[in-house]
């Protein structure tokens, strides 16, 4: 391979140092041309190999199909995984979800064109049933929610056939049991962190990188477990759109640019109202609102 360029996919991120699988090749540790490079997991790059040097590095990223991006404390973007089929969000009934947290995830992977699934972990514990109310408005929604657990192993073949032939990043709050899930389904095949750590000295990764893991019925990317996740910054108007039944009810409001606050004759607080549109789920668009409103400002100001 030496002297050549090929192709591979980014199946694991540590800064400025990526491991990169080609086809039919073992990975390869590279590094990144350039500071303005910038690449994560799941990422097809073009690398080359110097003659006569041992090193590899990444020349080119490839055009996305989608990327999930998140915000950071100062409104900027950051990003997570690139060309994904789907988003697992991890809930489970001990420690207690933030529901919030969850319907922001469900956002941020309808603004990357994600398709979102429910994995209630932790079955085998006892819970608070009301702790996990949240998942009813989002399964009569029409997201896949699955039951699982992975410590006793019941709904992994349930969960295995909803993850075939897709690549799914599985993502949460911390607690909820998302690398003993990773763990259950990823059996002998579990990805080894030590490409990068024997040779560099770097093997921590860094705190919005992930890893992809190939599977023989899937791709697995995991990531680091989170207090809070934001989605991306975007005008005030699109932050409906990762609210599916506020965004389908927004075509009868009076006002094109309704926000659905204190605006005459609005199609969803009327629906809200009646009780056909669930109040924390509304309630949890305008949290998000409010949100993007507060670090679009600060980026605003940053600038």
């Amino acid at each position: 391979m030496t002297g050549n360029a090929i192709t591979g996919c980014v199946i694991e991120s540590y800064g400025r140092r990526v491991v990169v699988a080609p086809p039919g090749v073992e990975p390869v540790p590279c590094k990144l041309r350039g500071r303005k490079l910038e690449v994560v997991a799941g990422d097809d790059v073009r690398i080359e190999q110097q003659h006569g040097a041992d090193d590899w590095t990444v020349v080119e990223r490839l055009p996305r199909r989608n990327v999930l991006n998140r915000s950071d404390s100062r409104g900027f973007e950051e990003s997570i995984a690139a060309n994904l089929d789907q988003l697992g969000v991890v809930v489970a009934p001990q420690p207690e979800c933030d529901p919030y947290i969850v319907d922001r995830y469900v956002a941020g992977a309808c603004y990357a064109g994600i398709e979102p699934l429910l994995i209630v972990n932790k079955q085998d514990l006892p819970g608070d049933p009301g702790g996990l109310a949240f998942v009813a408005p989002l399964r009569s929604l029409g997201l896949p929610v699955f039951h699982v657990s992975a410590r006793a192993g019941s709904g992994l073949d349930a969960l295995i056939e909803g993850l075939r032939g897709r690549r799914t990043l599985l993502a949460g709050q911390s607690g909820v049991g998302k690398s003993s899930l990773l763990n259950a389904l990823a059996g002998d095949a579990i990805r080894a962190t030590g490409h990068l750590s024997a040779g560099s000295g770097e093997g921590r990764h860094t705190t919005v990188s992930s890893a992809i893991l190939r599977l023989p019925w899937g791709e697995l990317a995991d990531s680091p477990g989170v207090r809070d996740y934001a989605p991306p910054v975007m005008p005030l108007t699109n932050v409906q759109h990762g609210f599916a039944e506020i965004a389908a009810l927004a075509r009868g409001c009076r006002f094109q640019n309704c926000l659905h606050l204190r605006e005459p004759q609005c199609a969803v607080r009327a629906a809200v109202d009646g009780g056909a549109v669930d109040a924390r789920r509304y309630d949890s668009y305008r949290r998000l609102l409010n949100l993007t409103r507060q670090l679009d400002e600060k980026r605003g100001w940053r600038t």
